[in-house]
């Protein structure tokens, strides 16, 4: 069974069954008491202060009873932990993801069965979080973003609009509104917090060229992060100014190219050739961010990344917006190509999963 000891270094040692130890700081197991006085037991949130014991608090008595940890604090207050939830938060919570380069295609899933059927949205989200991308199929070749909603979430509006119309316009405000190619890129990288999710709808796609192109900035990041480790490093702590405006709108961000997560694994992949801005040309260590810089871009744009294929009619790519980038090449300025595409967040998705997985 489990065994406890009380040290003199502010914490009790727990020694589970395969001989494995953990610390519980004495502190951490005050702030968790789990008793109805220190949370509120409808909706499970805290009701305990930490401020309101000493930074040296130690439990009067420390007992083991059938798994359950049984302390008692110098005020009279007692706590019981359970064992087993103990030990689950010391195995980390993490979404295996599926690095791919070239060869990778994304999971179809039909659309209708994606917005009926619960345990095909369950896999098609789970395929989601794994690879950054999915592409729904036999849907709507009239507008219908809309309807993703109560799978996804919300759409997240900016203040370019909520939902986009891609076709070869005059007037647009960048490059995806000409026919020219559009080279791998992240979405709203001038937004503090750009979109985390992105839904792309080809609604008529009557041109033989213009084909889509996605690349897993993960998988790039990785491969880069192992070759180059300080120019890695680099990119991800060299701010770097991103800007899109149009006429009526402005957004502007200074953010790396890189970011990280509190572990050290990659979170996010920012990248955008055209949106990005110059950068202070007195700013130390610029020469090596462009060598650190070069050596990415050229690994994000090589063949070797880039899945290609055709985003036909009726069809729906869903894509991580913080890993996986899009793009395009050129197309017949006169030919008939209407996409829209849509904003969504990583946090709701995951939400809706879990949503659905307790029906």
């Amino acid at each position: 069974g489990l065994r406890i000891m009380i040290n003199k270094d502010e914490s009790v040692e727990i020694t589970w069954k395969n001989g494995e130890t953990t610390l519980l700081p004495n502190l951490w197991l005050r702030d968790n008491c789990a008793c109805d006085v220190c949370r509120n037991t409808q909706t499970t949130e805290k009701l305990f202060q930490l401020a309101q014991v000493d930074v040296n608090l130690m439990p009067e008595t420390v007992d083991l009873i059938e798994d359950e940890l049984h302390l008692l604090w110098p005020d009279g207050h007692r706590s019981v932990y359970d064992g087993s939830a103990i030990r689950a938060l010391t195995i980390p919570q993490t979404t295996h993801l599926r690095l791919w380069s070239s060869e990778f295609r994304p999971q179809q899933f039909d659309y209708g069965k994606f917005t009926h059927n619960d345990s095909i949205a369950v896999d098609a989200i789970e395929n989601f979080l794994s690879t950054g991308t999915i592409l729904l199929t036999n849907a709507p070749t009239t507008e219908s973003l809309e309807y993703l909603t109560p799978r996804l979430g919300p759409l997240r509006e900016t203040v370019f609009g909520r939902i986009h119309n891609v076709v070869v316009d005059s007037t647009g405000y960048n490059v995806a509104s000409t026919n020219l190619e559009l080279p791998p890129h992240t979405d709203l990288s001038s937004y503090s917090w750009p979109p985390s999710a992105q839904a792309l709808h080809m609604l008529v796609n009557e041109t033989e060229h213009g084909e889509s192109i996605i690349v897993d900035g993960f998988a790039v990041a990785t491969q880069f992060r192992n070759a180059h480790p300080n120019w890695f490093d680099r990119l991800c702590y060299t701010p770097v100014p991103f800007r899109i405006f149009d006429d009526n709108n402005e957004t502007f961000a200074t953010q790396p190219i890189i970011q990280l997560d509190t572990g050290g694994q990659i979170a996010g992949v920012r990248y955008s050739n055209q949106t990005m801005q110059p950068m202070n040309p007195a700013r130390t260590g610029l020469t090596e961010f462009y060598r650190a810089y070069h050596e990415f871009s050229t690994r994000i744009t090589s063949d070797q990344a880039k899945a290609i294929f055709r985003l036909e009619g009726g069809q729906i790519l869903l894509v991580a917006g913080h890993r996986v980038l899009h793009a395009r090449k050129a197309f017949s300025a006169n030919a008939n190509r209407h996409l829209q595409d849509a904003y969504f967040e990583h946090d709701n998705i995951r939400n809706h999963l879990t949503v659905i997985q307790r029906r």
